[in-house]
């Protein structure tokens, strides 16, 4: 029988051991690790709302009016008002019926897919989708078609497979990001759509990396591209630019309750705390109103900043711009990520080596992200700090 230890020793050989380090300070730009300070650019908290003033007061009023605990799941115990409450402004930003929340994005994806999908519908996906999509299609038993990254032709491809080799009561269902966790690019979500529509299927889109930093109020990419009643299953979360924990599901008013009779990951687990959900209600207001519209000003800026600042080093071309608040700097092989990430946290900068199986083999990366809350200043130290580790002819992205 194969021992823990024997697979731990393979992955360190293989440059793909993991360990946590533990943080003493709060999320922000800058963060504190065995009593040194750390410029911090590996964090998804795009707006810096998650050690706001603001969104803590919120939190806290939560605590004071609901307690810390939700004592059960919702179909036990009740739904008390805050999840209610930040579903209806859920639903309300991103132009739906209605709206189911759960305890984070990775549930919201297996509970989603498993609930609506079974042994005779399609899932076709995009062959980047995030690892909770992944699961979801696989466990949820449906037959599975997998496109090269953003390539139209084989998605119509597959789409038309499917219609003719599966009846018409079979539930086809497209699944791609809006924004890619690590590549940070963008899909054509218009023409994902015309391509759906032609076959009779559904598009679900997660908009993690999207909402907050993209679209008119940081409603995402699907409302920037007016694309909110085109898609059946709008995906999201709470634990990136609203600066708290929690995912979403955006869709009509049946699928929300079919999920709530069917969907495992939300019928049999605790909801979360209410303080979360009455934060969360703040947070919506913050990101789609003026504040939110300052700060995606500042961290578009800071973006657009590090790209002149990192073109002008060759690090990247000059004429890239930003899609994203993601940055990914692609090294290749595993043991350069390491050796380039250690180089920068030695000169005081947090910026994770992301490796297989996060990213395909031969791809690994430097990932890095900005906030709202860098300074100028501090984007200028990590650009240059970039350009003094990252080797000039490195294939970049």
């Amino acid at each position: 029988m194969r021992q823990p230890e024997d697979e731990l020793a393979d992955l360190k050989a293989q440059s793909l051991y993991r360990e946590l380090r533990t943080l003493d300070s709060a999320q922000g730009p800058e963060v504190e690790i065995d009593g040194r300070r750390y410029l911090n650019s590996s964090s998804n908290d795009y707006l810096g709302l998650a050690n706001d003033p603001e969104l803590k007061a919120a939190f806290i009023a939560g605590v004071e009016k609901y307690g810390t605990g939700s004592g059960a799941s919702r179909l036990v115990c009740g739904t008390q008002r805050p999840h209610a409450d930040l579903e209806e402004g859920l639903a309300a930003l991103k132009g739906t019926e209605a709206a189911l929340t759960f305890s984070s994005g990775y549930v919201t994806a297996v509970g989603t897919l498993t609930a609506l999908c079974g042994k005779d519908d399609i899932l076709i996906l995009d062959k980047l989708c995030h690892a909770s999509l992944i699961d979801g299609a696989r466990l949820s038993g449906a037959t599975i078609r997998v496109f090269p990254h953003l390539d139209l032709n084989k998605l119509e491809s597959h789409l038309r497979w499917a219609r003719e080799k599966f009846s018409s009561e079979s539930r086809v269902i497209v699944v791609t990001e809006s924004v890619f966790s690590m590549d940070g690019d963008r899909a054509p979500l218009a023409d994902m759509v015309a391509l759906k529509e032609q076959y009779g299927a559904w598009l679900l889109v997660d908009e993690a990396h999207a909402f907050g930093v993209i679209g008119p109020g940081g409603r995402g990419l699907i409302n920037e591209l007016g694309l909110s009643e085109q898609v059946e299953l709008q995906m999201g979360t709470l634990s990136k630019a609203a600066g708290l924990s929690g995912g979403y599901l955006c869709a009509s008013r049946a699928v929300i309750e079919l999920l709530i009779n069917r969907a495992r990951g939300f019928i049999y687990s605790t909801a979360p705390p209410p303080s979360v959900a009455a934060a969360g209600v703040t947070a919506l207001e913050i990101v789609a109103g003026e504040r939110g519209n300052a700060l995606r000003e500042k961290l578009w800026g800071n973006l657009s900043l590090l790209g002149t600042e990192l073109g002008a080093q060759d690090v990247l071309p000059e004429s890239n711009q930003a899609e994203s608040a993601i940055l990914p700097i692609i090294l290749g092989e595993s043991d350069a990520a390491l050796a380039a990430a250690a180089s920068l946290k030695e000169q005081g900068f947090v910026i994770p080596a992301i490796r297989y199986p996060t990213v395909p083999r031969g791809q690994a990366r430097l990932r890095v992200t900005l906030t709202a809350a860098h300074s100028e200043d501090q984007v200028r130290q990590l650009a240059g700090a970039l350009g003094s580790v990252v080797v000039k002819n490195s294939s970049m992205s």
